[in-house]
């Protein structure tokens, strides 16, 4: 058994000899066995353990087990407790995920504070058939079918290269006794209902389910490496300035694919992505279509899709009198008087009759509902109608601005069009200029 952990440690990497290492001991049968293990093999360890305070005096008998078993065997532990409930409550999680929140964040300050290298969790195959079957009943992909890794970061599981029955009867051998969370004997979770009925009626089938599940997850693990070789080419050759266009997407073999990889780590749920796919394979769809993540916007417009981080709203800014103003550390708005009737055609310039505008003047977002009346054109229209019309895209539509008067009719669809009421004709005595300056 030392052997074989021994030889998986290596291949792998997880653990070198010189360095120190902290160990997760619940109790537990796994966690009992890891610890004793890395001793015997030579390794630097401590333990931890948290108290969840979540089963009352079956709580405290763990941490008195764990403080026996370190004292045995002189190991240095570091023990802490947690309101597991109260944090679950105050985030609006579930005690499980409260739970794990807690232990790894504790875990990891700790490594950070006494300089150790990895944290050692007692995840076995068992842990791993019962995480693959979770995630394929969950719908997570293939990432999900690899089951547990060896390593994650600072965490590292040893363990990985035998079952729960065999860690059992190392220790029955050793006469090493471990405690039994009971929660885990309840059908109440998913994890443990695959645990306790739906495995064992895989084994009653299949009495090598376990093995040719794991034997499975390997496999899937290799064909990932050939995958994630070609997304990354694929997405290389296609993806520019974060957009792609979409008749070069849809010629790859798998484009969905590709969507996921390109838009799963900026939010975008496998749901979402799917509906954008079959957006794009609907050769009649036509205008401009947009989806959201947390983080980001997707813009599909003119056979393009172009992803934008989701900016902070804009600000609404007011400008009491003539002068240059910052607006949003995004541009400079510099205002001034001219004197008799001036024209400027440059786009970043709007000259305006004087006498019809009123300060403050403001400078915001458009709304939606905004109305103006084009220079130039006849009567009034939406500013999305004007914009649409102009083919600009859903990505500079959310960050039009606009340039108000005192009673918040729109004076100046900046960098676009004045409004026809404020033009500056024959007649003007002075010239209100605008001056934008984009950064």
């Amino acid at each position: 058994m030392k052997e074989i952990v021994r030889q998986f440690i290596e291949r792998e990497g997880l653990l070198c000899k010189d360095s120190l290492h902290l160990v997760a001991v619940s109790g537990g049968a796994d966690s009992v066995c890891l610890l004793l293990m890395l001793k015997e093999l030579g390794y630097r360890v401590e333990a931890v353990h948290c108290n969840f305070k979540l089963r009352g005096e079956e709580s405290d008998r763990d941490e008195a087990f764990v403080k026996r078993l370190c004292q045995q065997t002189d190991t240095e532990l570091h023990l802490t407790h947690f309101d597991t409930k109260a944090y679950a409550e105050l985030h609006q999680i579930s005690i499980e995920m409260a739970a794990r929140d807690l232990r790894y964040h504790y875990f990891e300050q700790l490594r950070q504070d006494i300089g150790a290298d990895a944290i050692c969790v007692a995840h076995h195959q068992d842990d791993s058939v019962e995480t693959i079957l979770m995630n394929l009943v969950r719908g997570t992909g293939l990432r999900g079918l690899q089951g547990i890794q060896p390593r994650r970061g600072h965490i590292v599981r040893p363990l990985l290269c035998l079952g729960r029955e065999q860690i059992e009867e190392w220790l029955k051998q050793r006469g090493q006794d471990y405690v039994t969370d009971s929660t885990n004997l309840v059908p109440d979770i998913v994890r443990n209902q695959l645990r306790l009925n739906v495995i064992p009626q895989l084994k009653e089938a299949c009495p090598q389910a376990n093995a040719n599940i794991l034997t499975t997850a390997r496999r899937i693990g290799e064909a990932l490496r050939l995958y994630d070789s070609a997304v990354s080419q694929s997405l290389t050759r296609l993806v520019c300035n974060d957009s792609i266009d979409t008749t070069l997407l849809l010629q790859e073999p798998s484009a969905e694919s590709l969507l996921f990889e390109w838009l799963s780590p900026k939010g975008f749920s496998p749901k979402t992505i799917e509906a954008i796919h079959d957006t794009l394979c609907q050769t009649t769809a036509e205008g401009s279509r947009q989806w959201s993540s947390g983080t980001h916007v997707l813009v599909s417009h003119r056979g393009r899709l172009t992803l934008v981080p989701i900016e902070p709203e804009s600000p609404t800014l007011r400008l009491p009198e003539i002068g240059t103003y910052v607006y949003a550390d995004r541009a400079k708005f510099r205002v001034s008087i001219v004197a008799g009737s001036t024209i400027n055609k440059d786009s970043h310039v709007c000259c305006l009759d004087a006498d019809k505008i009123k300060f403050p003047l403001t400078i915001r977002p458009t709304r939606q509902g905004d109305r103006f009346h084009p220079l130039g054109m006849k009567g009034s229209q939406l500013v999305s109608d004007f914009l649409t019309n102009r083919h600009t895209s859903p990505i500079e539509k959310r960050r039009q601005l606009v340039v108000c008067n005192a009673d918040d009719t729109i004076v100046w669809l900046v960098g676009q069009r004045p409004d026809h009421h404020y033009r500056v004709t024959n007649v003007t005595a002075q010239t209100l200029r605008i001056d934008y300056l984009p950064k």
